[in-house]
């Protein structure tokens, strides 16, 4: 009720500790809280908070243009309503190292587990377009020391995201790799890596665990989680992958509702509202002082 009961100490040391062993965490992204929950409640490892869905939330382009106020207040919201540890895209740290480093301390008081940074120009794009461009080894570097020096807590993980893949070839992309985990990166996110050999190129090269993004409509086949998990891959994100799902329906809502005239003939593929208020857990408002709480959920529940 209001919010999940661990915290975000314990959820921080929870994903350090399933980190060594030996299972790949799924990770699907969220696009508010309440998907969270349901990710959650679907038995999933862990959520994702992506910058290209925040930025299409309020109707813009994933080019940097949301502000780090603005992510950290919505990867606050939600991660506050999962026990699941919550993972965000912090872009390029929204500055330079000085921002980097404000930019690490709000996202742990917003409760996030971690963040990863990448090694893009300001301001940066969609990994997976044509015309972006990646920073100097140096810049890439101080980036990652700034956030590893600003963190307060040493569980928050710090994940190095290098997008030179998508500009030069996959030996320098490793070089690149290498050099971000040596500035101390606890965990490492090659973004568009072309096939599952490339992943393991990756995995051979460096000691931490690895990200896999599997984003729709990508330059990276989309790969099964067994086959990531079979290359030494450790998390695998869905960054936009229930945004896409949910304004897929909606847009097919909106042209039957002008077509028809009436939603009768979705309502078959609408969530209920019994379902809704057992995923808001309704019930523990409900019980939780019957002199303020006064619906009855049971003429409610159709």
């Amino acid at each position: 009720m209001l919010h999940a009961i661990p915290n975000a100490a314990e959820k921080r040391t929870e994903l350090r500790a399933r980190l060594s062993g030996n299972e790949i965490l799924c990770m699907p992204g969220a696009f508010n809280p309440l998907s969270a929950k349901l990710i959650e409640e679907k038995g999933f490892g862990g959520v994702y908070v992506s910058g290209a869905v925040l930025s299409a939330d309020l109707g813009l382009p994933d080019i940097g243009l949301t502000s780090i106020t603005e992510v950290a207040q919505r990867g606050g919201q939600i991660a506050r309503m999962t026990a699941l540890p919550t993972l965000i895209d912090a872009d390029t740290g929204f500055g330079e190292p000085m921002n980097v480093a404000r930019t690490v301390q709000l996202l742990e008081d917003a409760g996030l587990v971690g963040m990863h940074i990448e090694d893009q120009v300001n301001p940066k794009r969609c990994g997976h377009l044509d015309g972006k461009d990646v920073v100097d080894e140096m810049t890439a570097v101080r980036r990652i020391k700034a956030a590893v020096h600003a963190r307060r807590d040493p569980n928050f993980l710090i994940t190095a995201r290098t997008d030179m893949r998508g500009v030069a070839d996959l030996p320098s992309a490793i070089a690149r790799a290498q050099a971000l985990v040596d500035a101390g990166a606890d965990a490492l996110f090659p973004e568009a890596m072309r096939t599952l050999d490339e992943f393991a190129a990756v995995r051979a090269a460096v000691d931490v665990p690895i990200l896999a993004n599997m984003t729709e409509f990508g330059k990276s086949e989309l790969f099964s989680v067994q086959q990531l998990d079979d290359v030494g891959v450790n998390i695998v994100i869905f960054p936009v992958s229930l945004l896409r799902l949910a304004m897929g329906a909606a847009e097919r809502g909106l042209d039957t509702l002008l077509a028809e005239g009436s939603l009768k003939s979705r309502t078959t593929d609408m969530q209920t509202r019994k379902r809704l208020y057992k995923l808001v857990d309704y019930q523990s408002y409900s019980m939780f002082d019957d002199q303020v709480y006064t619906f009855d959920l049971g003429s409610n529940l159709d």
